[in-house]
């Protein structure tokens, strides 16, 4: 599909394709994926159309490059990580897994294109924050917003880049990739005690007490928001929203409502919006036990930005 649609009239894209849905274990909890019924939801009540849609081809090399290790994505791509390696990721490593990490990642960076075009685009995937440059892990082997926001950088379409990582786990890949660049701003507010025990220094940590609710939640983040908004006058905006602040998450430790969760999103997606600063929205984790509340929260993102955006 083209970079960009032939109609004048601005909608919303989302980048999803079927190799984002990798076939589960028989004894997995879910008989399908998020990713799979996500966007089944959305088109089913009306958020999204099959117009919206947007299928990526894998990344270039290249692009990779601007992010990755040399030796970690030719060891990645040729299958020949180490069995450590492959435990540190959490996942089997295939082809189809490769080529999964590859399409996502060129679906966030198709998607800086909609957002400078629309102001919001979004990824059904993506917000892989926990791959470094030369290695992966938690479930994350390319940094999609990573890549994306070098993508950017390199094209020279902006020059401050802010990523709002709000996962309930910190965004350590992207903080390591970026500590010394100061073209792009890292933020973070996730569980302190949550994963990764060793945490890498974003630009930004807030790092959450556990059973941290939606008041003090809404509260802390508006506040650092609109400061950060104020300070570092970036130019394109990432947002890793993951719903795993979900009281319901059995990984979360957090207790933020579903309505908090997406009064959060409210507060991001109303900040890009207001300042005129383009936004590109990646999913993230969400681990609740009930499928149903995974798919409600993701939904409530969609549903946000096309209310306040279109």
């Amino acid at each position: 599909m083209a970079f960009f649609i032939s109609s004048i009239v601005k909608m919303l894209k989302v980048a999803w394709s079927a190799e984002y849905v990798l076939p589960l274990p028989p004894n997995h909890r879910f008989p399908m994926s998020k990713y799979e019924v996500l966007p089944q939801q959305l088109l089913h009540e009306g958020t999204i159309n099959e117009s919206n849609l947007f299928a990526p081809e894998p990344v270039e090399n290249e692009l990779i490059l601007l992010t990755h290790a040399e030796d970690y994505w030719n060891k990645l791509r040729n299958l020949q990580l180490t069995s450590r390696e492959i435990r540190r990721t959490g996942f089997p490593l295939t082809r189809e897994l490769i080529e999964r990490e590859v399409r996502i990642a060129n679906g966030t960076v198709q998607c800086t294109r909609y957002a400078l075009q629309y102001g919001i685009a979004m990824n059904i995937a993506g917000g892989t924050h926990h791959a470094f440059t030369n290695k992966g892990e938690g479930f994350c082997l390319l940094n999609d917003m990573a890549i994306a926001a070098n993508y950017l950088l390199h094209q020279k379409l902006v020059s401050k880049i802010l990523i709002v990582d709000l996962d309930v786990h910190q965004g350590n890949g992207t903080a390591q990739i970026f500590r010394n660049d100061d073209r792009v701003f890292t933020f973070s507010m996730h569980g302190a005690n949550n994963y990764p025990l060793i945490k890498e220094q974003s630009d930004l940590d807030i790092g959450l007490k556990d059973f941290t609710a939606d008041d003090f939640y809404l509260t802390t983040l508006k506040a650092n928001l609109n400061n950060l908004i104020d300070r570092v006058q970036p130019e394109f905006i990432f947002y890793q929203a993951g719903v795993d602040i979900l009281e319901t998450d059995k990984l979360g430790r957090l207790s933020v409502s579903r309505e908090g969760c997406k009064q959060r999103d409210r507060l991001v997606l109303e900040a890009a919006k207001h300042n005129h600063i383009p936004i590109v929205v990646s999913m993230g984790g969400g681990y609740s036990p009930l499928f149903r509340d995974i798919i409600e929260a993701h939904a409530n993102t969609y549903r946000l930005a096309q209310h306040i955006f279109f």
